[in-house]
Formats: C-alpha cells, structure tokens, sequence
C-alpha cells in the first residue's frame, strides 16, 4: 500500500465486532462510535433468561401431567426439578417460594377428584419435595456465598490493577495519552504487559515492556519495572541511563525470584522520549516491537532499533550500550506502542495480525478512538480469542 492510501475495508469488517460493554464502531479507525441500534431492544430473550422461568415451567408441567394422566403416573421429578434449577439461579426469597410453589403443586395433586385417600406414596412424594426444597435453599446460600467472594475477587484484582498499572492523564505536557489494555484471559485484569507515562525535566517519558511468564511471579516484575522506571525517568538525565535502571532493578529482582524465573527470566521493553520544545522523540529498544508513527496525512513510518538491545534482565549474557535512535514527531502525529499481544494475533488460518499494514492510510485525531478500534479489528481479526495480553499506548502531538 502507498502511503497516503487508505485501505478499502472488507464487508466482514464493515460487520462490526465489539468488545464487551463498549459501543458499536464505525468502520474504520478515524470516525466516531456510533451507540446501539434502538432494534436490539426486541431481541429475543436469552438462555439465562429462559433458565429463570424454567421452574414455573416445570411446576406448571407437573400440574398437567398429574392431572391429565392416572393416579400411577408421577409427576414429582418435575416439582423437584423446580426448586433445583431455581436455586443457582434465583435469589432466596424466589428460591424459597418456587420450593414451597412446588410442594403445594405435588399437594394438590394428590388432592385432585377421583383420587384416593392419602397413601404411603403421597406422603413419601411430598417428604420427597420437601426435603429437595430444603436442599435447594441450601445450595443457594452456598452459590449466593461463592458469588458474594468472586466479587471481592474481582474488587481486589481491580484494586491492584489500578495500583500496579494506573492509567496516565488524558494531557500530559501538552500531548494527548491514551493507554488500553486487552486481556486475553477471560475476567483477567493484569498480567504481564506494562505500560507508564512520567513527565520530567527531560522530557515526558514512555515504556511499554512484555514480562517473560505469567501468574503473580509476572505481576511482581511488572510492579518493579514500573517503580524503577518513574524514579529513573525523574533523576536520570538520559534515556540510556533509565534503561540501565531498569536493567540493574530486575537483576536485583530476579535474585529474588525461584526456579527457572531466576535464570531466563527477561523483560521486552521500548522506552520513549518527547523532549520538551523539540519536535522529535527518542527510542531505546530492548528487544521489542518498535513503535509505529503515524502521520497526520496518514503515511505511517516503522520505527525500529538502528542499535539492537538484548531484552531486560540479561546482561549476564553481555554488555551492549544502549544508544537512542531520534525521529521527527511532528504535529498531528501520533506514536504508537504496543506488545506482542497486537503483532502475533493469529486469525483461524494462523495468519499475523499486521498492525502497520493495516494502519497505513488511515487517519485518528483521538488516541484513544484509535485505541479503541484498533482493539476491536484485533478480536475479530483472532475470532474474539486472544492468545496473549495486549498493551497499547498513544500519544499524540496536537
């Protein structure tokens, strides 16, 4: 593609795909969102929804096979079904009542004309009921209890989210920020991708790094680069010294890391810097995707390592000097980081997902649009199943 080329889109990306809780987009990168069409409000209802009136279903079944078939046939595995499907499903106070709906069901049964005196069956049918009403009580206290801990779960994983991983400011020095971040586990909220932005005497100061391996050990290195890194962004008066920082912080964190972490453990990692009043930006990359410039007409530029750096966290392997490769950054441009989790989305035939291919030609002046659709085209491109976390970062010069 040329540059200045905007890309013809196919009708399968016309098509939408969002995320979860995010408005429908537009095609392409650079329009608005558009909110949901008024027609999904006569969708038809779900399979949960379906479940909640699945016990007066059940309990009105029951009814009619008890009555429309002789006294021998028994209708009870319908009544206690009712109170069972309820009990994950409904609060207390619904369980408790489909429970005691289904026990005068089962009575009144067995009260119906034509049928006789009360039996050694009928008692038994309605202890039966009974005692699985009591059960399903039970067990919804016990899913009721389970719900109310993975919400303090969530709580917390939130918490230490915004802890670990804060977002920046919308305006930072002048530049408009936007970060996203995409889990590829479902109800994940951090791993091991990082992002940072610290403005400083320098300069505003950017890393985006990928923590080798996944798990708490993961969020601890995460934790350590970014504390390194904005004090380092702050006291240092060079974009190589930062990365020695952070080279030095996870050779002592590492140390302290058992099993094969504390031999092979590494950070990916591009840091960035948007001296003030100079309309450039320096990169020190330690083994990383390099970061994509995309112009305000719509060219796009690649900006890889002219000094290639081992990751983070290696230098027992040998000592390479970091050396900053410098770029224009003009008005109206924006940079973008990523990690892997963008350049190594697969679709269902294994193909990569080409973040400069396909941003070639088109046109943001919102960071955080971009963010936004750029992450909607990567869950359809990988159908909706993401194999790794992804980071973004944008910045953009007004």
């Amino acid at each position: 593609m040329r540059p200045g080329e905007v890309e013809e889109e196919s009708p399968y990306a016309r098509a939408g795909g969002r995320l979860p809780g995010d408005a429908v987009p537009d095609p392409g990168l650079g329009g608005a969102a558009r909110p949901p069409s008024g027609r999904s409000r006569g969708r038809r209802p779900g399979p949960r929804t379906l479940a909640r009136a699945l016990p007066a279903l059940l309990i009105a079944g029951g009814l009619l096979y008890g009555y429309l078939t002789p006294e021998e046939f028994n209708a009870v595995p319908f009544f206690t079904a009712a109170p069972l499907v309820a009990a994950p499903l409904a609060s207390l106070r619904t369980t408790l009542l489909t429970g005691l709906a289904a026990l005068a069901a089962s009575f009144a049964v067995h009260l119906r004309p034509g049928s006789h005196r009360p039996t050694v069956a009928s008692v038994t049918d309605l202890v039966t009921v009974a005692t699985v009403a009591l059960l399903a009580v039970a067990i919804n206290r016990v899913v009721r209890l389970g719900d109310r801990r993975l919400a303090s779960a969530r709580e917390i994983a939130e918490a230490a989210q915004r802890a670990v991983l804060p977002d920046p400011d919308d305006r930072i020095a002048g530049f408009d920020i936007a970060v996203r971040y995409e889990a590829a586990q479902a109800d994940a909220f951090i791993g091991g991708d990082l992002y940072a932005v610290q403005d400083s005497p320098h300069g505003v100061r950017l890393v985006v790094g990928d923590v080798r391996g996944k798990g708490m050990g993961a969020v601890a290195a995460v934790a350590v680069v970014i504390g390194a890194f904005r004090e380092a962004a702050e006291q240092e008066s060079s974009l190589e010294a930062v990365a020695q920082r952070l080279e030095r912080a996870l050779a002592r964190e590492g140390t302290r890391r058992e099993g094969l972490d504390a031999f092979e453990g590494f950070t990916t990692a591009v840091l960035a810097e948007l001296p003030h009043g100079d309309h450039t930006v320096r990169i020190v990359n330690r083994g990383h995707p390099p970061p994509l410039l995309l112009h305000g007409d719509g060219t796009l530029r690649t900006l890889s390592a002219k000094d290639p750096a081992l990751p983070l966290g290696m230098g027992e392997l040998g000592l390479w000097p970091d050396h900053a490769s410098e770029w224009a950054f003009p008005s109206g441009a924006t940079l973008l980081l990523h990690t892997d989790g963008l350049s190594e989305a697969r679709d269902p035939q294994g193909r990569f997902y080409d973040p400069a291919r396909r941003l070639a030609g088109r046109r943001s002046t919102d960071p955080r649009s971009l963010l936004f659709r750029l992450a909607a085209e990567v869950r359809r491109h990988s159908g909706g199943g993401m194999q790794d976390d992804m980071a973004l970062l944008a910045v953009r010069r007004p």
